[in-house]
């Protein structure tokens, strides 16, 4: 490692949705990510491992164990690791409250920050009505999405030999359909409602791969997003200041998404 790839240390990192054991897993970036971002603390926000893939057909490549074991060595190495199962590794919520390899799984955990702000951290998918009422259209809603993933990475391929960075298509559709637009409006609404019904004075989350930090329903909500879709990561830094990290190209971090103070607000 050169000099000018010593890594950035940070109080708290978050990740969700990193859906290993799919093809659309952009295992390579992450680990390009945790080679060069260490923290204190590290929250794994849900969707780690995608179950629900995995049971259909199985498919985990080197690069997908290679993630597990650099997470395993940072907690070997000191950094607290906490695990919130989500939806698609929900599988573990079995396990709520006991430690694998020094890994902590809990359901959700309040979080306070070095300015002495409380988040509530959670997956969300417990505020997601598909998810609880009608699972079966979940289902056929991951594979519809799974299908899309499969087509852009064809088409990131494309892109890499002509010299383009990585553009994620799903992402991009899904901001474009307006009922997508207006159910994360919703998702972001219910979950700034049970932090402040919690008492915290934000909330961070995942699930719906939409990277995301603003105050605009009177708290702050911040999402991760994924790495799956927009490779993007939320740090904390050591005076209590947010930020999300995109991280594009392979040992080249891309502007943040959103102006780092968390009470800035999202441009979309």
């Amino acid at each position: 490692m050169s000099a000018t790839e010593t890594p950035r240390h940070f109080r708290t990192l978050f990740l969700s949705d990193i859906h290993l054991g799919t093809r659309g897993c952009q295992a390579e970036l992450l680990l390009d990510f945790m080679r060069l971002h260490d923290a204190e603390t590290i929250y794994l926000v849900g969707d780690i491992i995608d179950g629900w893939r995995l049971k259909r057909m199985w498919y985990w490549s080197q690069a997908h164990n290679d993630v597990i074991q650099k997470l395993l060595r940072k907690g070997r190495k000191g950094a607290r690791i906490i695990y919130l199962p989500g939806n698609h590794d929900e599988f573990l919520r079995g396990y709520l409250g006991t430690h694998f390899g020094g890994v902590e799984v809990v359901d959700s955990v309040v979080h306070e920050a070095a300015d002495g702000r409380r988040f509530l951290i959670i997956h969300g998918d417990q505020f997601d009505v598909v998810v609880r009422h009608a699972k079966w259209l979940a289902f056929f809603g991951d594979w519809a999405y799974m299908t899309a993933l499969n087509l852009n990475t064809v088409l990131n391929k494309i892109r890499r030999w002509l010299g383009f960075p990585y553009w994620s298509l799903s992402a991009w559709a899904k901001l474009k359909v307006k009922n997508a637009v207006n159910f994360i409006g919703a998702f972001e609404q219910a979950l700034t409602g049970e932090a402040k019904r919690q008492g915290a004075d934000g909330v961070i989350c995942g699930h719906i791969h939409h990277a995301a930090m603003h105050e605009r329903f009177g708290l702050t909500y911040i999402n991760t997003g994924d790495w799956v879709e927009s490779c993007t990561a939320v740090a904390e830094h050591h005076d209590g200041r947010f930020e999300i990290i995109t991280w594009h190209h392979l040992g080249h971090q891309r502007p943040a998404l959103l102006p780092a103070p968390v009470n800035a607000q999202a441009a979309e």
